[in-house]
């Protein structure tokens, strides 16, 4: 199916009463580009997820589209009148509409095009479209989708802990994944023979993606204890991951591991081992400075673009 697809240039002060406008229209799938500074939720600082979007011009665009082959010529003057109107009491910009076509096979695999099979360590990451090279070892094939969940282990601080794995896993460890995502971190864990893993997460989509990546990597899910929720702040959640564990992976973001230590230091064993990641560059020395305050003890730091990985044995 191909759609038409209009562009109105306006500014980011007048999008929402554009957007209002094309509501008026029955028009609901409504997209807006701009420049306007991520404001952070409320009590959340991480600086880290913040895009660079460039300077500022409070321009913005307002797009709809349109299927094609439906006659729009009436919809077109009904909007271009009533953005008429909008002039007589807002500053709308241009005002201007620009009309382009688009397929919907592009939406839907366009992205295909970025996500090719890839190696990271000793393990080759493949897509569902592709073949792996028969000459690669199946147990260090893992078949991974982009999905909702975080972690293809394209991303550089999933990349350092699949690297990392391998050294601190010999066989018949416990294993602890915070924040699991797509399960990636488990999988591999067990790729390694690790005994078990326990993987939490917050988010509930997780427990379908994880049964799905499992299913595709012929993995047995019941060697994986999935618990949905926060262990840093629901005592059920502590209780259902209980303690013990060999090695715990967060690969999360600073501030969230930092929060996270007095939970995982509940639940890793002496000795035992936390990788660290999703750390930027400019966050290492608080991370560095909480893991030693809470007696661990800092092993190894890896670094991969402006990511950083830290890796501690507790004491």
């Amino acid at each position: 199916m191909r759609w038409t697809r209009f562009s109105i240039e306006t500014t980011e002060k007048a999008e929402d009463i554009v957007s209002a406008l094309l509501l008026d229209y029955d028009i609901t799938n409504i997209e807006i580009e701009d420049r306007a500074a991520v404001t952070p939720l409320e009590g959340e600082n991480y600086e880290e997820l913040v895009p660079d979007r460039g300077r500022d011009d409070g321009k913005s665009r307002v797009i709809f589209y349109v299927e094609e082959g439906r006659d729009y010529s009436k919809l077109l003057e009904d909007i271009r009148f009533g953005l008429d109107n909008l002039r007589k009491t807002t500053d709308i910009g241009d005002g201007t509409i620009d009309i382009s076509y688009t397929d919907e096979k592009d939406w839907r695999n366009k992205w295909k095009e970025y996500f090719h099979t890839f190696t990271v360590g000793k393990y080759t990451i493949v897509p569902s479209w592709e073949e792996s090279d028969p000459k690669t070892d199946k147990k260090h094939i893992l078949r991974m989708d982009p999905g909702i969940t975080f972690g293809t282990g394209k991303h550089e601080s999933t990349r350092m802990i699949i690297e990392e794995l391998p050294r601190y896993i010999h066989g018949g460890e416990k294993v602890l994944d915070l924040g699991t995502g797509s399960g990636i971190l488990s999988m591999t864990a067990l790729r390694e023979e690790a005994s078990s893993v326990t993987a939490t997460d917050i988010d509930p989509a997780t427990e379908d993606a994880v049964a799905e990546n499992f299913k595709r990597n012929d993995l047995d899910i019941s060697k994986m204890n999935l618990v949905i929720g926060d262990l840093s702040k629901d005592s059920k959640v502590k209780e259902a991951v209980g303690s013990g564990y060999d090695v715990v992976c967060a690969n999360i973001l600073a501030d969230i591991i930092i929060g996270m230590l007095p939970a995982i230091k509940d639940a890793i064993k002496p000795n035992g081992v936390l990788l660290t990641s999703g750390i930027i560059d400019f966050k290492q020395e608080q991370v560095k400075k909480a893991l030693e305050e809470n007696g661990f003890d800092v092993a190894e730091v890896n670094t991969c673009g402006e990511w950083v990985s830290i890796v501690a044995v507790f004491e």
